[in-house]
C-alpha cells in the first residue's frame, strides 16, 4: 500500500524536499517535529485507544447511557495519559429514542426493505401506515410541486451520493436528509424515505440528523439502504403504482446531561495561548463510531499525548477538547464557545479530526494572510506522509464552527473520503474497518502540526468575525414537542 513505500522513502524524501524558508520556526523546532512525526509511526496508542472505546463503550448516541459512558472513559482516560486539568464541563443535549423501523412494498412486487429512522423523526400511527409513493431527486424538485401531487402519498428521494476523495458529494446528498421531510410535510406528504447519504453497496442504510418546518406538524423520515433504494426506484420504473407500508416507533424523551471532556498539555513560556485539538465524542448509534469519531479522539488525543512527551514542552498549551453531541446538535461546540467566549482571542489556531482514519492527503489553512509562509515550513514537515498543501480553504470542521466564526485561525487535515462514506452513520462503522498504519499516519500529521503550531512566533493571525449561523451539518430545528436545547436552531 502507498503508506509502506511512503515509510520505506522517508529519508529520501526529505532530502529531495526543496528549502522553505522557517521563519518564525526555528530549526530546533523543526527538527523535533520530524522526530515526533518518527514516533508517531511506531506508536499505536491511538489504535488502541479506538479499540478501547469501541469494545468497553460503543454506540454512545447523545443522551444514552453510551454517551454517559464515554464521558467516564475520556476522563479516565486523559488523565492516564498525563494530561493535566482534565475536566468535564457539563453539556445539556436532547434525547431522542431511535425504536424500531420497517419498510415493505406491498406493491406492485411485494418485498421487505433495509431502512433506518433518521436522528428527530417522529413515530409512525401505532398501526403504521400505507401509502403511494412518489420520487423526487432533490428537495427543490419537490417544492415546486402543488400539494394535490404529494398531500397522502409517501416522497422517496432518489439522488445518489457522487463518490469522492474530498467528499463533496455529502453535501448535495445531505439535502435531502435535513430538509426533505420539512418540505414534504409542507405539502401534506404523509411520511418521506430517501436513498442513504452514503456510498455503500451494503444493506446498510446510512442515519443522520434531520430538520423540521416551524409551524408544520413533523412526519416520519426513513433512510433506505441504497440496495433497497434501487429496488424500490425498479418497481417504479414499472409505470404501476408502488405502495409502501412503513411503521416507525421514534420517538423524544426529554433532555439529558453529557460533557466536554478536556484535557492539556501545558504550554512551558505561553500557557494562556491555546493550541487546539478538537474531535467528537458521541456517535450515532448503530455502530459503534469507530472511525464517526473515535477514530478523532483517538488521533487528537494520541497526537497532544506525544507533543507532551517532547524533550521540551511546547511554549504554548495543547487542549484537546471531546466535544459532546456533534451528531445532534453540535450542543457541545456551542456550550464551549459560549463558556471560554472572554478567552477567544487566546485560541491561537484549531484543528479538528472528524473525517475518520484514512489516508491523509493534504493540508489546508484559514490563517492570517501573513502566516502562509509560516503554514508552508509546517506542511514541509509533515510532506514525506504524503500530505500536500492545499491552499486556504479549510473549514475547521463542524465543531471548531463556533470558534472560526469568532475570529479562530483554523487548519484541515485532508483525507481520502471515499472508504469513509461507506461507513458514516451505519452499522458497519466498527473497530475492524480500521488500520493501524493509516492510524499511525494521521497522528503524525497531527502531532507534528499541533508541536508546530504552539512554537511558532506571532501566532496566526486573527479572521474576521462574522455573524451567527447555523453550521452546514447541524442537526434538526425542533419539532413542537423537541426539547428546547433544539428549539433555536
Amino acid at each position: 500500500m502507498p503508506f509502506v513505500r511512503l515509510a520505506c522513502g522517508l529519508a529520501v524524501g526529505l532530502l529531495a524536499l526543496p528549502v522553505i524558508a522557517a521563519g518564525p520556526l526555528d530549526e530546533a523546532a523543526l527538527a523535533e517535529a520530524r522526530a515526533m512525526r518518527e514516533r508517531a509511526l511506531a506508536d499505536d496508542t491511538a489504535y488502541e485507544l479506538i479499540r478501547s472505546l469501541t469494545t468497553e463503550v460503543g454506540p454512545r448516541f447523545a443522551g444514552s447511557p453510551g454517551d454517559a459512558r464515554a464521558v467516564a472513559w475520556a476522563v479516565e482516560r486523559l488523565r492516564a495519559l498525563g494530561f493535566e486539568k482534565v475536566r468535564a464541563e457539563p453539556v445539556t443535549v436532547p434525547r431522542w429514542v431511535r425504536g424500531e423501523a420497517r419498510a415493505e412494498i406491498v406493491a406492485p412486487w411485494p418485498q421487505t426493505l433495509a431502512v433506518a429512522a433518521l436522528g428527530g423523526s417522529v413515530a409512525t400511527p401505532p398501526g403504521g401506515l400505507e401509502a403511494a409513493v412518489v420520487p423526487f431527486t432533490t428537495v427543490e424538485e419537490l417544492e415546486a410541486q402543488s400539494r394535490e401531487n404529494i398531500a397522502g402519498r409517501i416522497v422517496f428521494f432518489t439522488h445518489r451520493m457522487e463518490r469522492s476523495r474530498d467528499g463533496h458529494g455529502y453535501g448535495t446528498a445531505g439535502e435531502a436528509r435535513r430538509h426533505g421531510a420539512a418540505a414534504a410535510a409542507k405539502l401534506g406528504a404523509v411520511a418521506m424515505v430517501m436513498r442513504s447519504a452514503g456510498t455503500s453497496s451494503a444493506r446498510t442504510p446510512h442515519t443522520g440528523a434531520q430538520r423540521v418546518a416551524d409551524g408544520i406538524p413533523p412526519i416520519p423520515a426513513l433512510a433506505l439502504s441504497n440496495p433497497d433504494a434501487d429496488l424500490l426506484e425498479q418497481q417504479l420504473a414499472s409505470g404501476r403504482e408502488v405502495r409502501l407500508r412503513l411503521s416507525n416507533t421514534s420517538r423524544w424523551d426529554g433532555e439529558a446531561q453529557s460533557a466536554n471532556v478536556i484535557g492539556e498539555i501545558r504550554g512551558r513560556g505561553r500557557p494562556e495561548e491555546i493550541v487546539l485539538l478538537g474531535a467528537h465524542l458521541d456517535s450515532w448509534d448503530l455502530g459503534t463510531g469507530a472511525h464517526d469519531d473515535g477514530a478523532g479522539v483517538a488521533i487528537v488525543t494520541a497526537a497532544a499525548k506525544l507533543v507532551g512527551e517532547a524533550a521540551q514542552r511546547p511554549k504554548r498549551t495543547i487542549r484537546v477538547v471531546l466535544y459532546a453531541n456533534e451528531e445532534f446538535g453540535l450542543s457541545g461546540a456551542k456550550a464551549y464557545a459560549a463558556a471560554h467566549s472572554g478567552a477567544l482571542d487566546r485560541h491561537v489556531l484549531g484543528l479538528e479530526s472528524d473525517g475518520g482514519a484514512f489516508q491523509p492527503y493534504g493540508l489546508a489553512a484559514r490563517v492570517g494572510p501573513d502566516r502562509l509562509a509560516l503554514v508552508r515550513a509546517m506542511q514541509s514537515v509533515i510532506e514525506p506522509l504524503g500530505i500536500s498543501y492545499f491552499g486556504t480553504a479549510a473549514s475547521g470542521g463542524a465543531d471548531l464552527g463556533p470558534l472560526l466564526e469568532r475570529g479562530m485561525p483554523v487548519m484541515d487535515i485532508l483525507t481520502d473520503s471515499e472508504p469513509y462514506f461507506d461507513l458514516h452513520h451505519t452499522a458497519d462503522d466498527t473497530f475492524d474497518k480500521v488500520d493501524a498504519e493509516l492510524v499511525r499516519l494521521n497522528v503524525a500529521a497531527f502531532a507534528a502540526i499541533a508541536y508546530l503550531a504552539a512554537e511558532a512566533e506571532g501566532g496566526f493571525g486573527r479572521l474576521p468575525i462574522k455573524a451567527d449561523k447555523t453550521p452546514t451539518d447541524a442537526p434538526p430545528a425542533a419539532p413542537p414537542t423537541a426539547p428546547s436545547a433544539l428549539a433555536s436552531q
